[in-house]
Parts: structure tokens; sequence; C-alpha cells
């Protein structure tokens, strides 16, 4: 028997499920709030996300289908990252379903909205930390061979910062308290970012 459960992508897993979204995780989410041309509002999370660059900070979500979140940005080029949280956790799995791009998902899952200051779409107010973000680029993926699959990249650049200052401790953001979750692969499977330990090293690209 050997050590290793190995197989070639293409050929597929041999598994009950994909174990990748397992492997590569926990992941954190991107609750991204949009607003429409015409606009109505978006509110929808996305775990194909991360922050990209520090300066200027540059983030990244991908969206497996050409979704509402992503073509509001394609319209106006704005959107918002909220942090997702465990005390918000039931509140951003609602927004997670499929509804009529005309559907306001703050009304539906009963979230209160808070202004941005240099964008157009809302902040999740009870969000311990938020991002208004500018669009860089939406651009569909492709695989080795070239071939175009149905998920969109979006690279924003991050212009304003909002954290709730009772998760400031000593000017720095407590994610513990703040108890981030993040997705950790398989359908419903999430983790609670509830400890943080420190390990300093030589490299300076962490």
């Amino acid at each position: 028997m050997t050590r290793f459960h190995s197989y070639e992508t293409a050929e597929g897993h041999r598994l009950p499920h994909d174990p990748l979204k397992a492997i590569v995780a926990p992941r954190p989410i991107c609750w991204v709030s949009t607003v429409a041309k015409k606009g109505n509002r978006n509110l929808a999370p996305y775990s194909f996300f991360n922050l990209v660059n520090s300066k200027p900070p540059l983030v990244m979500f991908a969206s497996e289908g050409a979704k509402d979140s992503v073509r509001n940005i394609e319209e106006t080029g704005e959107f918002t990252c909220n942090l997702a949280t465990m005390p918000l956790s039931s509140k951003m799995n609602e927004t997670s379903a499929e509804v009529a791009r005309e559907i306001d998902e703050f009304d539906l899952a009963n979230i209160e909205s808070a202004p941005s200051a240099l964008v157009a779409p809302s902040r999740v107010a009870s969000s311990p930390a938020s991002l208004e973000c500018r669009a860089i680029e939406v651009k569909r993926l492709k695989d080795y061979s070239g071939r175009e699959l149905n998920t969109f990249m979006v690279l924003g650049q991050v212009v304003m910062v909002h954290i709730d200052k009772q998760f400031l401790v000593d000017g720095l953001f407590d994610m513990a308290a703040a108890q981030t979750i993040s997705r950790a692969g398989y359908r419903g499977d999430y983790v609670l970012g509830d400890h943080v330990f420190e390990m300093l090293g030589p490299s300076r690209n962490m």
C-alpha cells in the first residue's frame, strides 16, 4: 500500500468529495457589497479571496459564474469587502442564496447597512472591518490550454478601511475577538479564527 492518495486532476479524485477546497483552507471570506448602475444593491460571500499586495493594498476575489457581484462591478467599478464573523455567520449564509438581481440582500437578511466614504456600495454596519475598493480588472479565467472558464476574477484596490474600535487592542486588530470565520473545505465547513500565535522568522515576505 502506498502512503499517498495521488491523482491527476483531469482524471478525478476518486474520493466521496473533491478534497482541494479542504486542502487549500482555511480561506478568508470576502462578503462583497455592490450596487448596480440602476441603483439596486447586492451582498454576497466569496471564499476565493485574499489580499495580494500591501502597497498599494490590493485584494482579489473570484466568482464561479458571472454572478450579480461581478456584473455590478463591471458596471460601476466599485465594491466593499466586509469581514465575515461568527455573530454574522447566519446572516452571511442567507446572502449566499441565488435570488433575482433586483432583490436587495441587505433587506432579505435584515442586515443594517452603513454608507461608505469613497465608493457607492454600502458597508455591513455590524462588521468589525470593511474595505472600500475600486476595481482594477475583471478577468475571465482560462485553463492552461487556453479554454475559457465560467470563473471571473476581480482585482481591486483598497481605498478606505473601516475598523470597529472595540477590536483594536494596543493599535492591533484583534482577529480572535472579532471571531473571524473562514471556509474550510466541504459543503458547509467553516473554521473560527479564535487563536493567534506568533512565530518570527528571517523572511520578510509573510
